[in-house]
C-alpha cells in the first residue's frame, strides 16, 4: 500500500484512497475547510486517489488557491440551480460579469425580468444541491468532442474560445446534466458550499461568498453605485466593439482588425479623460485634483493624460506626488514582522501637507519637499510654487481619496477621482477574469523592465500590497467625485509576450510556482499582439514600455 506522510507523520494508505477521505481524517486540526491537497509539490483536487507513495499539505478555503477552488464550485452550483428553475435555454445565456465587493454580479440574457421572486426561487434550489451533496465529476475528453459538447448546450463562447486551445485534450467537470469548464480546480461535491447569499441586483443578481479572510464568515458588501456604473460602462464599451470574452478578442485579432480596436478602445478612454477634465474646469473652485488607486492602475499616465485634456481648458495642471509627503524614514510605523508600513496613513506627514496647500490656496508661495528614496529623508531642493487663477493642483498616491489626508482643505476645492483596471472582458460567460490578476500582470512587466524585479519577487510580496489596498484605497472609493477605469479590452493580448517569459523563470520548487502556472495557463487563450501598435501616450504603455510620458 502507499505510504503518505503529512505534517511529518507516515501511514499507509489503499492505493485507490480518495485524497478527500484523508483529508476528512485531518480536517479537525484545520480551522476551516479544506479544499484540495498538494502531493509531492502539486495541486491535486480531492476527487482524486492515491496511486503511489508521497507527502501532503493541505490547502483550505484561507489559502488563495482554496478560495478560488470554492468560488468556481459554486458559480457551476448557481448555473445549475439557474438551469432547473429556468430551463436549459437560460444555461448559456448566463453571464458572470464582474464583482462587486465580495459578490459576482450575474445577468440572465434570456430572461425578460430578474424579479425577487425568481431569484428566491434560484436560491431555494442553490440550497438544495448543497443539501443533495451532488457529486462533480470530471472526466478529460478529446477537445472535438468538448466542442461538439458546448455547442450542443449553446455554449458558443466556449466553442469559440477553444478554437485557439493548442491542448489536444480537455477537463469537463459534469453537475448531473450540467458540462462545463472553469479554468481551474473544483470541489468533490456540492455540500462543500457552506455559505452563500443570492439577491436580486439591478437587471442581475449578486452571488456573494466568502472571503478567504475568513471563509466561515459572510460579509455583503455595502452597495457600490459607482463602481457598478463603471464596471457596466466598460461593459457596454465592450459589447459596442463586438467583444464580450477572449474568443470574440482572438476573432478580432486574428481578422486583422487589431489596429482599429487598438484605436477605439483608446478613443473611448480619452473621451472619458476630455468629460472629466470638463466637470473639474465647470467647478470654478477646484484647485485639487486628487487621484487614487490601486498598484498598477495606471495612474501615472491617467494624470499625464488628464493634465493635457485641464489644459485645452486654459487651466494650467501642476503635478504633485503625495509620495514627497512622506515622514522621514526613521519615523515610519512598522508591519508586526518589524518591516514599514508605508502603505498606511501615518507613514505620511499629513499636517505638513495640509500646511502647505493651505497656504497654496490663499495664494501664497511654498517651496515644494522632494522625497530622497535613497536616504529615506525629504529634502527641500528650491522647487517653489504659487498658485494663479488658472493654475490646478494634480496630485495623485495611496491616499488621495482619504479625508484625513487633506482635512484642512475645503471639499469645493477638491475633485477626487478614483482610477483602477476594472476588467470586463470575460474568458467566457461563466468564466470572468479577476481585475487583480490584470494589474498583477501589469506589476510583473513594469517591476520587471524598470526595476530589474523578478516575478517570483513581485508575486512574493503581491498579498501585502493587496492587504494595503484593502485597508487604504478601497474603502475609500465610493467617495470619489468621479471612476476612470484604466482597463483597456486588448491589453492582456498586448502583456502576454512580456509576462510569460518572466513567469517561465520561476522553478518548480518555488512557492510561488503555482501562482505563476495559474497565469501561464491563463495567457495562453490569448493570441499575442505586437505592442507597436500602441499610441505612445497609451495607458499599457506605462507597463511595456516606450510611454510618451515620464512613467
Amino acid at each position: 500500500m502507499p505510504v503518505i506522510t503529512i505534517n511529518g507523520v507516515s501511514k499507509e494508505y489503499p492505493k485507490g484512497n480518495s485524497f478527500e477521505d484523508i483529508a476528512k481524517e485531518y480536517q479537525s486540526e484545520y480551522k476551516y475547510r479544506i479544499a484540495a491537497v498538494i502531493f509531492n509539490g502539486k495541486i491535486r483536487e480531492l476527487m482524486k486517489t492515491v496511486k503511489k507513495d508521497g507527502e501532503i499539505s493541505f490547502v483550505t478555503y484561507a489559502d488563495d488557491i482554496g478560495n478560488k477552488t470554492m468560488r468556481r464550485t459554486a458559480i457551476m452550483m448557481l448555473i445549475k440551480a439557474i438551469k432547473d428553475v429556468c430551463g436549459a435555454e437560460n444555461q448559456a445565456k448566463t453571464k458572470i460579469e464582474f464583482t462587486i465587493g465580495n459578490g459576482y454580479y450575474v445577468t440572465m440574457r434570456g430572461v425578460a425580468e430578474i424579479t425577487d421572486e425568481l431569484v428566491k426561487k434560484i436560491s431555494d434550489r442553490f440550497q438544495q444541491l448543497i443539501d443533495d451533496k451532488l457529486p462533480i465529476i470530471k472526466k478529460v475528453y478529446p477537445l472535438d468532442e468538448a466542442v461538439e459538447l458546448f455547442r450542443k448546450q449553446g455554449m458558443t463562447d466556449k466553442v469559440a474560445l477553444l478554437k485557439y486551445r493548442r491542448s489536444s485534450e480537455i477537463n469537463i467537470y459534469k453537475l448531473e446534466d450540467v458540462y462545463d469548464y472553469f479554468y481551474g480546480y473544483m470541489l468533490p461535491n456540492t455540500s462543500y458550499i457552506e455559505h452563500f447569499q443570492l439577491d436580486k441586483y439591478h437587471d442581475g443578481m449578486l452571488l456573494t461568498l466568502p472571503m478567504k479572510i475568513d471563509p466561515n464568515l459572510l460579509k455583503v458588501s455595502e452597495p457600490r453605485e459607482k463602481l457598478f456604473e463603471t464596471m457596466r460602462l466598460a461593459s457596454d464599451w465592450g459589447t459596442m466593439m463586438g467583444i464580450d470574452n477572449v474568443g470574440d478578442l482572438n476573432n478580432q485579432i486574428c481578422g486583422g482588425l487589431i489596429n482599429e480596436m487598438i484605436l477605439v478602445q483608446e478613443a473611448l478612454q480619452e473621451r472619458r479623460i476630455g468629460e472629466i477634465a470638463k466637470k473639474i474646469h465647470d467647478r470654478k473652485d477646484i484647485k485639487f485634483v486628487m487621484i487614487a488607486g490601486p498598484s498598477s492602475s495606471g495612474k501615472t499616465s491617467f494624470a499625464n493624460r488628464l493634465s493635457i485634456q485641464l489644459r485645452t481648458y486654459g487651466m494650467v495642471p501642476h503635478p504633485i506626488s503625495l509620495d514627497n509627503y512622506f515622514v522621514n524614514r526613521e519615523m515610519t510605523p512598522k508591519h508586526l514582522d518589524g518591516s514599514y508600513d508605508f502603505e498606511c496613513l501615518g507613514a505620511m506627514d499629513v499636517e505638513q501637507f495640509n500646511t502647505d496647500m493651505t497656504k497654496l490656496l490663499n495664494g501664497e508661495r511654498v517651496e515644494m519637499p522632494e522625497f530622497n528614496f535613497v536616504t529615506g529623508k525629504r529634502e527641500m531642493n528650491g522647487d517653489f510654487l504659487q498658485l494663479g487663477p488658472s493654475d490646478v493642483l494634480v496630485i495623485e498616491g495611496i491616499h488621495g481619496l482619504n479625508e484625513e489626508m487633506s482635512y484642512s482643505l475645503p471639499a469645493s476645492s477638491k475633485f477626487k477621482i478614483y482610477i483602477s483596471a476594472l476588467t470586463t472582458l470575460s474568458i467566457d460567460s461563466h468564466n470572468r477574469i479577476p481585475t487583480t490578476d490584470s494589474r498583477l500582470l501589469r506589476r510583473i512587466v513594469r517591476d520587471a523592465r524598470t526595476r530589474g524585479a523578478s516575478a517570483k519577487n513581485t508575486i512574493s510580496m503581491w498579498p501585502s500590497v493587496r492587504a494595503g489596498e484593502e485597508a487604504n484605497i478601497f474603502p475609500f472609493q465610493e467617495e470619489a467625485d468621479e471612476m476612470f477605469n484604466s482597463a483597456q479590452i486588448y491589453e492582456l493580448a498586448v502583456i502576454k509576450q512580456y509576462a510569460e517569459p518572466l513567469l517561465f523563470s520561476i522553478g518548480k520548487d518555488e512557492p510561488e510556482y503555482y501562482e505563476a502556472k495559474r497565469l501561464l495557463k491563463f495567457l495562453d487563450y490569448f493570441v499575442s499582439v505586437d505592442s507597436s501598435f500602441l499610441p505612445k501616450n497609451s495607458i499599457c504603455r506605462e507597463f511595456v514600455g516606450g510611454s510618451c510620458f515620464k512613467v
